[in-house]
């Protein structure tokens, strides 16, 4: 390995991405300890209690897998800027074949489930509340259905503790009205893993190019953010956003360019084409609803 200054292009295919600094696996536990809990049978830390619920289900043979903010965190460790950490929600993902296992496990791990939202929506979602420390938990199953959808449920077994990474950046990158905290997510990913062929360690690019080249709505959002990523990056970054207590692993604008360059080359499906030539003039993203809890 090169020292922390030079610079060279590794290969995996026909992707490249840059290294900027030695490369060193996470931690996926962020370096957190679980601390002896001091108001009831769950962690106050959301990153450490979410991996000790992806742990009890592992043991009780559950693929339950972590989405959302705190995914970034756990496979970014290093990453310096954990804002509101410890305010967030904690989302995970399961298959439908684990909704019942799941909802047992959260009720012995003492959450409250929200029963008129499972009832009526369980088939996708489910929600729990952790009442001591009034913190919600998000449990998609199968799938992830917001401005875009995309599946998850064959995939959960590839990575842990958290989704693949590919399914990270889909999360984000589906996003239309993408928000700052997004944008650094996605950024803090794109610093940290290379683009490759598969997903031990890399995000999957054929993954990717097999949603954009299929439907010409996820190309045209995922794109776009894939320029908001680089303006955020170029224009708007502020001191200590993208922090890792050393330099970045890779490129971040070499890591955009090549996921651009490979999502365009790929060839495009009939279905594709056709809403191509649509356009802008119909709205190509769905509204995701908002919808309350009883907690």
């Amino acid at each position: 390995m090169h020292g922390p200054h030079s610079r060279h292009a590794q290969i995996q295919r026909h992707y490249t991405a840059r290294i900027v600094a030695e490369n060193r696996a996470p931690d996926p536990s962020g370096g957190s300890s679980p601390e002896p809990p001091s108001d009831g049978p769950t962690l106050a830390d959301p990153l450490a209690e979410a991996l000790r619920l992806i742990a009890a289900g592992n043991a009780a043979g559950l693929q339950v897998r972590l989405m959302g903010g705190l995914s970034f965190h756990a496979r970014c460790p290093s990453w310096t800027a954990r804002i509101d950490r410890d305010g967030r929600d904690i989302d995970l993902a399961i298959r439908g074949k684990d909704r019942k296992g799941v909802t047992a496990l959260m009720d012995a791990g003492g959450y409250a489930a929200d029963r008129q939202y499972n009832a009526l929506y369980g088939h996708k979602q489910m929600y729990f509340v952790d009442p001591a420390r009034r913190r919600p938990v998000d449990v998609l199953i199968d799938r992830m259905e917001m401005c875009h959808k995309f599946e998850f449920a064959d995939r959960l077994a590839l990575d842990s503790p958290t989704v693949p990474l590919a399914e990270m950046l889909l999360s984000k990158v589906q996003i239309a009205k993408i928000n700052r905290k997004d944008i650094l997510d996605g950024l803090a990913l794109l610093s940290e893993y290379p683009l490759g062929s598969g997903d031990d360690g890399t995000i999957n690019v054929p993954r990717l190019t097999s949603i954009t080249s299929n439907d010409w709505g996820w190309w045209r959002t995922f794109t776009g953010n894939l320029d908001k990523f680089e303006g955020y990056y170029t224009n708007s970054r502020q001191p200590g956003e993208l922090e890792f207590g050393r330099p970045p692993r890779f490129d971040v604008l070499a890591q955009i360019a090549d996921l651009r360059a490979a999502i365009e080359a790929a060839s495009k499906s009939s279905r594709w084409k056709l809403r191509a030539r649509v356009g802008e003039r119909v709205q190509w993203y769905e509204e995701p609803e908002e919808v309350g809890h009883d907690r």
